[in-house]
């Protein structure tokens, strides 16, 4: 069968290659792969810049975000041929720490996961993969190809989580005004779901016209370019999605008091910025401001995020997806446009 590998740590390595169908210890779901979403891991595991192949190997199938559909599957699987699916992306250590001993694996604690696609574990953009069952979310059939945006919107699903629970420290609490920074795809189903809440929700990034305005002004939410200040003034919750420094540092100075500020972005590092961290430290201590970092999601999240999805306007989800491409044209995918949101592989059509 096909499938889109890389030989992690080597620029340029990406291909097509013909590998072997995937073994049965890999799982008793057998799943064909539709779709494979696209994102910056990606871009980076094929820039060399980061992945790892699975022991013994040279070289990692790629893909994390996906869908597909069950062609096989043992009797109380929780799914069953035909049925749409998601493959979670991380797996838990094998020790196992604490967290991953609860199924909490995105809280792993000493680094030992392993993550379908990135790390150690082969991905999903091959022509057919098998899956243990407690490891494949099924998806509401009437999303059909939009199921693929399921793994970002399990990301931001655990994002809001870790905002409730923080914010529920305060008796009482009840946010109205959410910011979110960056209209990517990370950045818009972010959105969408404080909007799905009955929130008041602001959407901040650079681009003055086009795609992003108008999918935020479609989603109900207002847009903003610029001040920062403005935008995030008032704010009970802020969700960081960029990961630039300046700007993490900003949000953290103008969330309202008691708020909550969640950094889903990932800063690439190299840059010293001046902070006054005394006056920053003062604000959030006497303002009983929170911030928290969010990453990866548990299977929780992941039926959060599907729950979330299935109760989106579907013409606003297809918005989401700027390209579809087939698995021969892979590199196209890779490529980045300036109109794109999110670009999907098509594996079987």
């Amino acid at each position: 069968m096909k499938a889109l590998t890389v030989a992690p740590g080597q620029a340029g390595s990406a291909r097509l290659d013909d590998v072997d169908d995937p073994p049965e210890s890999d799982g008793p779901v057998l799943v064909e792969t539709l779709a494979i979403g696209v994102c910056g891991t990606d871009a980076e595991i094929v820039s060399g810049a980061y992945g790892w192949a699975p022991p013994g190997r040279d070289r990692l199938v790629l893909g994390h975000e996906s869908l597909g559909r069950v062609l096989e599957a043992p009797a109380g699987a929780g799914v069953a041929k035909g049925d749409l699916v998601v493959g979670i992306v991380r797996r838990p250590d094998p020790v196992p720490c604490p967290a991953c001993a609860l199924d909490q694996w995105d809280f792993c604690r000493n680094g030992e996961y392993t993550e379908r696609g990135i790390k150690s574990l082969d991905g999903y953009c091959s022509e057919r993969y098998r899956i243990e069952a407690k490891y494949a979310v099924k998806v509401d059939s009437s999303l059909g190809s939009l199921g693929v945006l399921l793994e970002p919107a399990s990301v931001v699903a655990k994002a809001w989580d870790q905002v409730d629970a923080i914010g529920s420290r305060q008796g009482g609490w009840h946010p109205q005004r959410v910011m979110v920074t960056g209209a990517g795809p990370i950045g818009l189903l972010a959105a969408l779901i404080g909007v799905e809440r009955g929130l008041d929700v602001h959407v901040l990034d650079q681009m003055t016209t086009g795609f992003k305005p108008d999918l935020v002004a479609a989603l109900g939410a207002t847009y903003h370019h610029g001040n920062v200040e403005e935008a995030a003034r008032g704010s009970d919750v802020i969700i960081e999605c960029t990961g630039v420094g300046q700007l993490v540092f900003e949000v953290m100075q103008d969330v309202a008091p008691g708020g909550v500020v969640c950094l889903t972005g990932v800063s690439s590092g190299g840059r010293e910025l001046g902070v006054d961290a005394g006056a920053l430290n003062r604000t959030i201590v006497l303002e009983n401001e929170a911030v928290v970092g969010s990453v990866n999601a548990n299977r929780r999240h992941y039926e959060l995020g599907a729950e979330a999805l299935a109760a989106a306007d579907r013409s606003w989800l297809e918005r989401l997806v700027s390209r579809r491409v087939p698995l021969d044209s892979w590199a196209d995918a890779l490529a980045r446009k300036p109109d794109d949101v999110k670009v999907v592989i098509e594996v079987n059509t």
